[in-house]
C-alpha cells in the first residue's frame, strides 16, 4: 500500500533530524578546523547566509562555509561587468569564479562549503534530500528564459529544498536549468522515502566524481 503524504513527511522528517545529527557528529574535526583556515584564508566571516526561496516560496538564510571573497555580490557588477553577463547567460554560473578563494575551491571541489545546511535541516527550513534551494532572482530570470519551468516551480517549492536531491546525483552543475528543473518537479511529485534512500546512497560518488 503507498505510504501516505503524513507518513512519508514524518518519517523524512525523522530522517533529517537523526541523519543531520550524526553527519555533525561524525565530521566535527571539519567544524573546528574548516572555521580557521577560511579565517586565515581570507577576510570576512566563516558563514555565508544567502537568501533562497524555500518549501511554499519562504526566502529563509542558507548556511554555507564561505568560499568566495567578502563582498562577492557585489564584486562582478563593479569589478567585472563583462563577467556578470557571462554569469547570467551561463545560467548563473562562472566556469571560472574569480570570486572564489583558494580554499573555497578546495571546499567546493570535497562539498564541504555545504555543510553547515546540516543546521538548515535541523531548523526545518531544509531537508537532506529535496529539490534544490533556488535563489529568487535566478527564478524569475531562468524562467524567462526557460518558459516551460514556469509551471515546474510550483511542484517544487511546494516541499523543502535538500542538501542533496536528484540533480546533484545526475551530473550537479553540468546540467542545464531546464533539466535541473524537470528532475526536481519529478522528484518533488514522485517522492519516496526508497528513492530517498537511492538519493542518498548515489551522493557519496557524486561528490568524489568532481575530484
Amino acid at each position: 500500500m503507498p505510504m501516505t503524504d503524513t507518513l512519508y513527511f514524518t518519517v523524512k522528517r525523522g530522517i533529517d533530524i537523526v541523519g543531520s545529527l550524526c553527519l555533525i557528529i561524525l565530521f566535527l574535526p571539519i567544524w573546528i578546523i574548516i572555521p580557521i583556515l577560511i579565517k586565515l584564508d581570507s577576510p570576512g566571516p566563516i558563514i555565508f547566509r544567502h537568501k533562497r526561496v524555500g518549501q511554499f516560496g519562504k526566502d529563509f538564510d542558507m548556511l554555507k562555509f564561505r568560499s568566495m571573497i567578502d563582498g562577492a555580490h557585489d564584486y562582478l557588477h563593479k569589478q567585472h561587468p563583462e563577467l556578470l553577463k557571462q554569469f547570467k547567460a551561463g545560467d548563473w554560473k562562472l566556469e571560472k569564479d574569480p570570486r572564489i578563494t583558494k580554499l573555497g575551491r578546495v571546499l567546493r571541489s570535497l562539498t564541504i562549503d555545504e555543510f553547515p545546511q546540516l543546521i538548515n535541516v535541523l531548523t526545518g527550513e531544509m531537508s537532506l534530500i529535496g529539490p534544490r534551494a533556488y535563489m529568487r532572482q535566478e527564478i524569475e530570470e531562468q524562467t524567462k528564459k526557460y518558459p516551460q519551468t514556469k509551471v515546474l516551480m510550483k511542484a517544487i517549492t511546494s516541499i523543502k529544498p535538500g542538501v542533496t536531491g536528484p540533480w546533484q546525483v545526475s551530473g550537479r552543475n553540468e546540467i542545464p536549468f531546464d533539466r535541473r528543473a524537470e528532475l526536481d518537479a519529478q522528484y518533488a511529485t514522485q517522492r519516496s522515502i526508497v528513492k530517498d534512500i537511492l538519493i542518498i546512497l548515489k551522493t557519496p560518488q557524486a561528490m568524489f566524481s568532481k575530484w
